[in-house]
């Protein structure tokens, strides 16, 4: 019996590749208006003068006191809520995950981080002025009712460990969402094996687990890193101009009153543009190196 169907046509074939790029065209315009054609502006404007023209000193003035103190600031509060979130995080989705609780327990924990890990800015701010903030809900209950005064304590929400404790709230749901997959991929043959060998449960941790989970940490470490120091935002809502860090200083560069410099500003978003870019580049390279292991 001969085959009677028709072979694909040239035109057909040339056609193929276009149509299926169609899909992508929203999400390349998207991205095109919205994320590389502001970034590419906001570079460009970080060599410009205001009245026109090349210039560097933009680039210098990032060499100031002030503007060192406040990239300073950010990175330290940036690292330390990524080390507390990777930590914490960590901690909780091990326990879903590999700690024996109930299989109840896992999904209602991923839906809430999901939701979690995008909730901030304003919304976010506000909510924690109105939980601890200096006339919060709990804070005036535990002044009026149980006469314990947090102000007495040395707690500030308006300060450094404030905004810490504020990014919490989206670092420890983020890290729970991207460690877990790394920890459904440690094999039960992995720690049979070890147990087999004689290896205790601490043992295994630090032998076998610890070791392939490694890059997945570190990745996560930058990538938290990374969300904390561009949250712009949730601290300019929450602090005000209280805190000399990147993004308030951004702020006020760009929002065009009589002693701003726009330019300048396009200067210290480009600095953090550098940052955030070099800690997400670490995360992919981690990320990639440790899903060898987890395959």
């Amino acid at each position: 019996m001969t085959d009677t169907s028709l072979p694909p046509s040239p035109r057909r074939n040339v056609l193929a590749p276009i149509l299926r790029m169609v899909g992508v065209v929203p999400f390349l315009v998207f991205a095109l208006l919205f994320l590389i054609g502001p970034t590419l502006y906001i570079v460009l404007g970080a060599f410009q003068r205001t009245g026109g023209g090349w210039t560097l000193e933009n680039i210098v003035a990032l060499n100031t006191p002030s503007v060192r103190n406040a990239y300073w600031v950010s990175i330290k509060i940036s690292f330390i809520s990524a080390l507390l979130g990777c930590l914490i995080g960590f901690a909780m989705s091990a326990g879903a995950v590999l700690g024996g609780l109930p299989k109840w327990v896992r999904s209602p924990l991923l839906t809430f981080s999901g939701v979690a890990s995008n909730f901030a800015g304003v919304p976010l701010a506000f909510a924690f002025l109105a939980t601890i903030g200096p006339a919060g809900l709990i804070t005036m209950w535990l002044r009026q009712d149980l006469g314990i005064n947090l102000r007495a304590y040395g707690f500030n929400l308006l300060s450094t460990p404030g905004l810490i404790i504020t990014y919490l709230f989206f670092q420890i749901p983020l890290m729970i969402l991207i460690i877990t997959p790394a920890l459904d991929g440690l094999r039960r043959e992995w720690r049979e094996a070890a147990m087999v060998l004689g290896a205790t449960g601490w043992q295994y941790w630090r032998m076998v687990a610890l070791p392939i989970l490694f890059p997945s940490l570190l990745g996560c470490l930058a990538l938290l890193f990374a969300n904390a120091f561009g949250a712009v935002a949730t601290a300019i809502a929450l602090t005000g101009s209280s805190l000399n860090i990147a993004p308030i200083l951004l702020y006020a560069q760009i929002r065009g009153d009589v002693l701003g410099n726009p330019h300048l500003g396009y200067a210290l978003a480009t600095g953090m543009i550098a940052i955030t870019a070099v800690a997400n580049t670490v995360y992919i390279v981690l990320r990639a190196r440790s899903e060898r292991w987890l395959r």
